[in-house]
């Protein structure tokens, strides 16, 4: 069939095989022209099939020759329905790893659950034995809880009073004045249930019990902080609760592994394209605007690229992770630099959809929108018929 893509807000509904399998192949040549990796030799990122968390599987394997095993929750193809990106990623890096001699494995199901849970630390102990880096990047909107069974729900809301500002529809380029009313108490608790630490911690205590956890080893988990003008829907709304969450579980999980010379992080990341991103109202439109100053001063990075800079310089490279010898690690550094933030808020303040084109990256965002389900890509005929059943070949 002819895959072609089709949008619904901020969600592609189809994905690409040939166009993934070329975005995979892009981020492994750029961590192979890197300088090595001195890191860890068998790693589990948890949330593996897109954004930072397949960058991080990728940066692995390739940069430092790691075995991974990767869980996340996507589909194969089913009929005329296409397979979800993260699983045609998935299938394009087992591919890979698998030609230069590397353990890669999948294990697709919910990542909350008890099930995946023990799935995967049997596993370990069958190929691995233990693993000394532990990534945890899930994205869900929602969890059920694998011990009361209560189902959360998380939202992107400001907390307190309503937020006011401008946003943009990046497919048609339209700026406009948007308003989110505050969340409840209820809807706090929930996001910070499903976004927070909890799930983190649990994955750590049980790889600990199972003795599955390397002495010494690492985990880190994600976050965003952003500019003040995100602030009020991001890092001081319902999400940034969460994220709170997380940086608290973060000092608390160090301390635990410390106990056997291991670490935990925050690793505080870019601002990027993702699926998540493109859904919270106002961060389009910074990111635009963001990309195309940082493209300008010469200092933009894509996932891989942040990753791989984490991995190389902070993680393992020659000094601390941490200038203050803190859980968090601010890989957002380039960011937020005062003159790229300043001139990014003298744009914002003239942005109008008149303008968009010429003060932000509005070309940019759109097609790294469209390369997450491997759209836009070179290299790839899309008027030619395409096979969207793709074999995941060391899944569980």
């Amino acid at each position: 069939m002819i895959i072609q893509p089709k949008t619904r807000g901020f969600i592609c509904t189809t994905a690409h095989p040939e166009g993934c399998a070329k975005q995979i192949e892009k981020q492994i040549k750029y961590v192979q022209s890197q300088k090595k990796i001195s890191g860890p030799a068998n790693v589990l990122v948890i949330g593996a099939s897109t954004g930072y968390g397949l960058a991080s599987r990728v940066a692995a394997a390739f940069g430092a020759g790691a075995n991974t095993i990767g869980v996340f929750f996507d589909r194969p193809a089913e009929g005329s329905r296409t397979a979800s990106a993260g699983w045609y990623n998935s299938a394009a890096f087992e591919e890979q790893a698998n030609e230069l001699g590397l353990k890669s494995f999948s294990i697709v199901g919910d990542a909350f659950s008890n099930e995946i849970k023990e799935k995967t630390i049997e596993l370990i102990k069958n190929e691995f034995t233990n693993v000394d880096l532990v990534i945890y990047s899930v994205a869900s909107p929602r969890r059920t809880h694998p011990v009361t069974g209560e189902t959360f729900s998380s939202v992107i809301k400001p907390i307190g009073t309503a937020y006011s500002n401008k946003t943009m529809n990046f497919h048609t380029g339209e700026v406009s004045d948007t308003t989110i009313e505050p969340a409840t108490e209820e809807e706090v608790r929930q996001t910070i249930a499903v976004m927070g630490g909890e799930d983190w911690s649990m994955w750590i205590d049980e790889l600990s019990k199972a003795g599955v956890l390397a002495d010494g080893a690492t985990t880190v988990a994600y976050s965003y902080i952003g500019p003040e003008v995100t602030h009020a829907i991001y890092r001081e709304g319902t999400i940034g609760k969460a994220k709170n969450d997380l940086e608290q579980t973060a000092v608390k999980l160090n301390e635990q592994l410390g106990t056997k010379g291991g670490r935990a992080f925050v690793s505080v990341n870019k601002a990027l394209v993702t699926q998540s991103s493109s859904a919270i109202p106002v961060v389009p439109l910074y990111i635009s605007a963001l990309y195309k100053v940082m493209k300008e001063k010469g200092i933009h990075e894509n996932c891989i690229e942040q990753i791989y800079r984490l991995f190389s310089d902070r993680l393992y490279g020659e000094g601390p992770a941490t200038a203050d010898g803190s859980t968090l690690i601010r890989i957002d550094d380039w960011e937020m630099r005062e003159d790229v933030q300043k001139e990014v808020m003298d744009r914002w303040n003239k942005l109008e959809t008149a303008n968009v084109s010429e003060l932000a990256d509005l070309e940019g965002y759109r097609e790294d929108f469209f390369n997450l389900f491997g759209f836009q890509t070179e290299g790839v005929d899309y008027d030619a018929e395409s096979d969207p059943a793709v074999e995941l070949p060391n899944s569980y």
